[in-house]
């Protein structure tokens, strides 16, 4: 057994070391150029960020959410960053035929579709971080927005990004991969999409198709919506919306399986589920303030 420790500790030591540390691909801006672009949810938060972020690489963009005033804003703000071409479609993907719609609207206007950046998300209501309460209706409401209006979109766009051999980018959640407390609706909907598009991958690696999915793993971010349904029950520190944004469309670029952001929390939470989950359940619960709940 000592020799065995002496063998495995080393060897453990040195994957965890190319695991957190391992350099990536290089990151050129260029890759993007001219690339078309759909944005969902980019009306606020992660999806707006990434919106100005693409328009200075000089993309064209097609932008949807459910509120065109904001929309009307950031595409104007898209156009004066160095947008390509900037345009939006206003609408609820609580609507089973909207994203078909958004699809069809690409299709219309540049005839083809490189990278797809699915990202928005049902709204919650102010109590949605609580007990589960019972409300069936709930979730299905919330997985016809966040997951099945994103297989939805990812059908209807599929021939064209084929034909492109583009990209998918599936903006999730650490609560689709770990287990927390108080979001028992919402983490449903994160594990469903980690579950159809982690298989839809190896259909296309078996299938030879040259479409890439790139799954975002996100931990806590500041955006205002997350900050307000949360930050009063757990008092950690939100990474940056912006960063987050710009390492989202990088991980998208170069065709990544997976983005962890922030890197070390989410890849330590992931380790942890792995070999101590028990402990991992414990830390977890102690880092919610249940007292404060609404």
């Amino acid at each position: 057994m000592g020799l065995l420790l002496k063998i495995f500790i080393p060897l453990l030591g040195a994957a965890l070391a190319y695991y957190f540390y391992s350099a990536s691909e290089s990151f050129n801006e260029e890759m993007l150029r001219g690339k078309r672009v759909i944005v969902t949810g980019a009306s606020s938060g992660i999806g707006e960020q990434m919106a100005y972020h693409l328009a200075r690489m000089e993309t064209h963009l097609l932008l949807t959410a459910r509120t065109e005033a904001k929309l009307q804003k950031v595409v104007e703000r898209c156009l004066e960053l160095g947008a390509a071409s900037a345009h939006y479609i206003s609408g609820s993907m609580e609507n089973p035929s909207f994203p078909e719609v958004v699809v069809r609207e690409a299709e219309n206007t540049w005839g083809g579709l490189d990278m797809l950046i699915l990202n928005h998300i049902g709204y919650l209501g102010s109590d949605s971080f609580n007990y589960f309460n019972g409300n069936v209706g709930q979730v299905r409401k919330l997985m016809e927005t966040n997951f099945l209006s994103y297989v939805a979109m990812t059908t209807s766009a599929l021939p064209m990004l084929k034909e492109s051999e583009g990209s998918i980018v599936v903006v999730s959640s650490i609560a689709g991969k770990v287990a927390s407390p108080f979001i028992a609706a919402y983490s449903s909907t994160k594990f469903a999409l980690d579950g159809f598009f982690s298989s839809l991958r190896h259909e296309f690696i078996i299938d030879k198709v040259n479409v890439s999915i790139t799954l975002c793993i996100l931990g806590y971010i500041n955006t205002e919506s997350a900050v307000q349904a949360i930050s009063h029950v757990i008092r950690d520190t939100p990474a940056p919306k912006e960063e987050c944004a710009l390492e989202i469309i990088k991980s998208g670029a170069l065709r990544q399986r997976e983005l962890h952001y922030p890197r070390g929390l989410v890849r330590t939470m992931l380790l942890l589920r792995d070999i101590a989950p028990e402990f991992l359940d414990s830390l977890i619960r102690s880092r919610h303030h249940v007292e404060n709940l609404k």
